[in-house]
């Protein structure tokens, strides 16, 4: 075995995310609102910084003020300039400022001649006013997503979401509830205004697709050309989202274990998909009643089902997930531990990335404050879809938030240009197919809607594919959206942009949770 990935509920965090300490603008010359400077900690010189003051809430324009920060890649061919592209890498809680520099190593010539690439961190996150939960070092990594105990019982994640709403709401303060989604879509409008735009294009990943149908929603004659990859439903925000993943995951599954079965004679994982299938069950059904304790670790059953979870989300990861498989399926084997390192949830871009999810699944709806149901419903999942425990259908600090929303949640309507497109992978592993399509109908007319025949979450300039790539770019340099819904197939092994194309903002997919 060449390494044991760290466990995925604490890794796919900084995965997810562009480098988090991604920059503090240095003064420097001046655009239309914002002192553009170098970008801190990002040695790249293609990318610049600027910090915009915004209402902490909108309720009260003229009181205190919260940080923005944003960044900027200049579209390539000034010639040919049609505008600005905001960008989000989704989360809740992705830092975005360095997703340009990502973006500008994968999307087409044609579209980064046209746009002004705009990165940001959302308000709560990294440089923008960031925010802290004070989660204890202490604290287990299956827990922050509420992975059931072992016999499928949640009272310790009953404890565990108790206590974060508590220090969630000591740590933050009357900030809290004003870390929302319908509050950063209001951002992204000042952002727009700050840079002299009439209006704004967006690429948006998973929570990022929810975050630009409700810019859409809020502002629609301020929208140019809209991209909203692997798709949240905003009729189904925020428990019944997660609830979703059990079915995602159980259908995504099936891509691994066929996969590796292909590959018996290098992993050993099973002949066939049933067999590799029932490696995954019986390795964490192990693991559940003797975890193996590494060094600054323990590996269990829960981190063990995380770790795949996330390693789903893109096939280029089945090599390393295959061998984490590997060292732990044969109960006389001793792990390799070489190259861990473990992540502490108490660290500080950890922390923010798990506070700005509370914040924002916490504060744009309300919960349901019945344990009872939470138990039954886990109870339920973990019978249907038992690849993930229990685990969707489980407790959040949510039903013990402090604060009730500040507003209703912001209705995704179909009222507005026809300038939407949605690209949803059929077995995607975090927002389902379902998912996808139930934003195609909150909006309606004005998107068209492209399934992929293919797995994993995140496509353009991720793992599109020449359809989906031909259709999204030629709407982005165009205008021109498809008159129907479209399906297309999956890309081919030579279609996947090389690991070393990535390296402007390594380690970044949409995440960390969506």
């Amino acid at each position: 075995m060449k390494r044991v990935l760290a466990p995925t509920v604490v890794v796919a965090v900084l995965m997810a995310l562009a480098p988090a300490a991604a920059g503090q603008a240095h003064p420097g010359q001046s655009g239309p609102g914002l002192p553009w400077g170098a970008c801190a900690d990002i040695p790249d010189s293609r990318l610049e910084c600027a910090d915009l003051a915004v209402p902490r809430d909108y309720r009260a324009p003229q009181g205190k003020t919260i940080t923005i920060a944003v960044s900027r890649l200049k579209a390539a061919d000034p010639g040919k300039r049609r505008g600005i592209m905001l960008l989000n890498p989704g989360g809740p809680g992705g830092s975005g400022l360095a997703l340009p520099l990502y973006l500008a190593a994968t999307l087409p010539t044609d579209v980064l001649d046209r746009y002004d690439l705009i990165g940001f961190d959302p308000r709560g996150v990294g440089r923008s006013t960031p925010i802290s939960c004070g989660i204890p070092e202490t604290t287990p990594i299956d827990l922050p997503l509420p992975y059931p105990a072992p016999d499928g019982t949640i009272d310790r994640n009953i404890a565990y979401a108790r206590a974060t709403a508590q220090s969630c709401a000591a740590t933050v303060g009357d900030l809290l509830p004003h870390i929302t989604t319908a509050n950063t879509a209001r951002d992204m409008d000042r952002i727009r205004a700050a840079l002299g735009e009439p209006k704004i294009s967006y690429l948006g990943y998973s929570y990022g697709s929810y975050l630009g149908a409700v810019y859409v929603s809020l502002f629609p004659q301020r929208t140019d050309r809209i991209v909203l990859d692997s798709a949240v439903d905003p009729t189904q925000v925020w428990y019944d989202v997660w609830r979703s993943w059990g079915e995602a995951v159980a259908l995504r599954l099936p891509d691994f274990t066929k996969w590796a079965a292909a590959r018996d004679d290098v992993y050993h994982l099973g002949a066939t998909p049933g067999e590799v299938e029932r490696t995954y069950y019986q390795t964490a059904e192990r693991l559940d009643r003797s975890p193996v304790e590494l060094p600054g670790f323990t590996v269990n059953g829960n981190v063990f089902r995380e770790q795949t979870r996330g390693a789903l989300y893109d096939d280029r990861t089945f090599g390393d997930l295959a061998e984490f498989w590997q060292a732990f399926a044969d109960p006389t084997g001793s792990p390799s531990t070489e190259t861990v390192t473990p992540t502490r949830l108490a660290e500080p871009a950890v922390d923010n990335a798990v506070a700005v999810l509370y914040a924002i699944v916490c504060g744009d709806v309300s919960w349901s404050r019945d344990t009872g149901r939470y138990a039954r419903n886990s109870a339920a999942s973990r019978r249907a879809h038992p690849a993930t425990a229990g685990m969707p259908a489980n407790v959040w600090p949510c039903a013990f938030w402090p604060h009730r929303p500040v507003e209703p949640p912001v209705t995704v309507t179909d009222r507005g240009p026809r300038n939407v497109l949605i690209l949803q992978n059929l077995r995607d592993p975090a927002t389902s197919w379902r998912n996808g399509y139930g934003l195609r109908q909150a909006l309606g007319d004005r998107a068209a809607f492209i399934t992929v025949d293919a797995g994993g979450h995140g496509i353009y300039g991720i793992r599109s594919g020449p359809c989906t790539d031909a259709i999204t770019t030629t709407f982005l340099v165009s205008g021109r959206l498809p008159a129907q819904d479209r399906f297309c197939p999956g890309p081919s092994p030579e279609d996947v942009p090389a690991a070393g194309a990535r390296s402007a903002a390594p380690g970044w997919r949409p995440g960390p949770w969506l």
